[in-house]
């Protein structure tokens, strides 16, 4: 809607003289008195009669500018009559430059101290800076601001709200306003509807009180007329639109700083887990990879064997769960990352060494160390189960000679002189032999234990022994 048609729909035009005649111009005077204060107040200063106080311009330029949150140009601080009508101008160039069409409403007027047309004025300013933004659903204005007081009073009983004037006369509409948002101020299920001056005095002196707005109406004067003055109703109801608006905003605005800790939080408490499981991770593939690259051999196959078996429990019961730590890190990293995103913060860096791509780098060599390390043990129990083979065929061949030996009490009486030479020649030669290789292949291949080497080594001197 252009500013034209906010005009024409809800007044934002000031009002031809002439029309305000029959307007209840202390009704309006009072209320309008009060909400200039409202906001003067917060400069440090106020009004006591609008006809003469805005004369000069300089506290009329002052509303402008807290209401407005703007700097208006430079006042002059002269006395005279052209000084007053400077300023005044500058306030009402101000309102024109915000889409307010002034009809009628000239610099002179307010200076001579025409209270209709400084009322008009005002009107526009409230119109203006007070209702005119007031968006309830498809509605703004005027028809906003009552929409909303309908929607807030459509759960109380004997609260209709129709209009600005007759609606409000018994004093409910307001009270139910209040208790809808501060439901602890008024005890609404003892008020009458016969006793429009208890409720309307109830609902102005807690609003004061409490909601920090002024009284701006008097209830004998609601009371005592058939026709409330539409304005100034206005006026006073949007104050509490304001005020329990803004305590909304405020609680929306709590609310989402609560959701920004929480969430910063959340993130904080995920950096530290993401840390603390990267430090565990590493710490533990950096005790680990020693172990796999340990390759002292072994002696026994028993001992082998151990190994094989602590090696496989390594694989079945300890490194699962490590599997599943690096697959959480990951995810934990990448969900931090896409949250702070979202939230355009910047991204996560972990503490040096402890990056993602440092955990699978690690994990790389661990990976490599434990391949490395299962070929060395599947190598060494073939070895050794190659070399127990040739151990068992050395001792096989041992037991037949030495039960060939004993079974022949004098072995040189079986031959004559001459050959007897010859066989004990070819004996000591395959004895010096298979000693020879059984010295050879414990000190080249570490194959055998200490036991099964003096064995053998036992079966060597009997036979040499028993020959010699």
């Amino acid at each position: 809607m252009g500013n034209d048609g906010v005009g024409a729909s809800f007044g934002l035009c000031a009002p031809n003289p002439d029309v305000a005649v029959g307007c209840q111009e202390g009704f309006r005077e009072e209320t309008f008195t009060a909400w200039c204060n409202s906001h003067l107040r917060k400069a440090g200063t106020q009004i006591e009669n609008i006809e003469e106080d805005f004369r000069d311009g300089l506290k009329l330029m002052l509303l402008l500018e807290v209401i407005s949150g703007e700097r208006l140009a430079k006042p002059e601080r002269g006395k005279m009559r052209v000084h007053k009508i400077s300023n005044v101008n500058k306030a009402l160039d101000f309102i024109a430059s915000k889409g307010v069409k002034l009809v009628s409403i000239g610099a002179e007027e307010i200076v001579d101290g025409n209270v209709k047309m400084t009322l008009g004025m005002i009107w526009t300013i409230i119109l203006r800076f007070a209702i005119q933004d007031i968006s309830v659903e498809e509605t703004s204005a005027k028809e906003g601001l009552l929409l909303w007081c309908q929607r807030k009073t459509a759960p109380y009983k004997n609260v209709n709200i129709q209009n600005f004037h007759i609606s409000w006369k018994d004093g409910l509409g307001f009270c139910a306003l209040i208790h809808r948002h501060r439901p602890e101020l008024i005890d609404y299920g003892k008020l009458r509807k016969d006793d429009p001056l208890t409720n309307l005095n109830t609902a102005f002196d807690v609003a004061e009180k409490y909601l920090d707005i002024p009284k701006m109406l008097d209830a004998e004067d609601i009371v005592g007329t058939a026709r409330p003055d539409e304005k100034a109703i206005m006026t006073y109801v949007s104050s509490f639109y304001h005020a329990f608006s803004g305590a909304q905003k405020a609680e929306t605005a709590a609310n989402r700083i609560c959701k920004v800790l929480a969430v910063n939080q959340e993130n904080e408490q995920l950096m530290e887990d993401y840390e603390k499981l990267a430090s565990d991770l590493l710490e533990w593939i950096r005790r680990t990879i020693p172990w796999l690259e340990n390759r002292a051999p072994e002696n026994t196959m028993h001992a082998m064997q151990q190994k094989l078996e602590d090696f496989r429990d390594y694989r079945r019961l300890h490194k699962p769960p490590k599997v599943q730590e690096k697959c959480q890190l990951e995810i934990n990293f990448n969900t931090l990352q896409t949250k702070l995103r979202l939230s355009n913060r910047p991204a996560f860096m972990p503490s040096e060494g402890r990056m993602v791509s440092d955990i699978n780098n690690a994990w790389g060599c661990l990976e490599q160390a434990e391949k490395g390390y299962e070929e060395w043990l599947l190598n060494e129990i073939r070895r050794l189960e190659r070399l127990d083979h040739l151990a068992e065929k050395f001792r096989q061949k041992a037991s037949i000679h030495e039960a060939w030996t004993d079974g022949e009490a004098s072995p040189a009486s079986c031959f004559p002189p001459g050959v007897l030479a010859l066989v004990l020649h070819q004996l000591n030669r395959q004895l010096r032999l298979l000693s020879l290789l059984l010295l050879v292949c414990f000190v080249s291949y570490q194959f055998l234990s200490l036991d099964k080497c003096i064995s053998l080594l036992g079966v060597s001197a009997s036979s040499s022994v028993k020959w010699g």
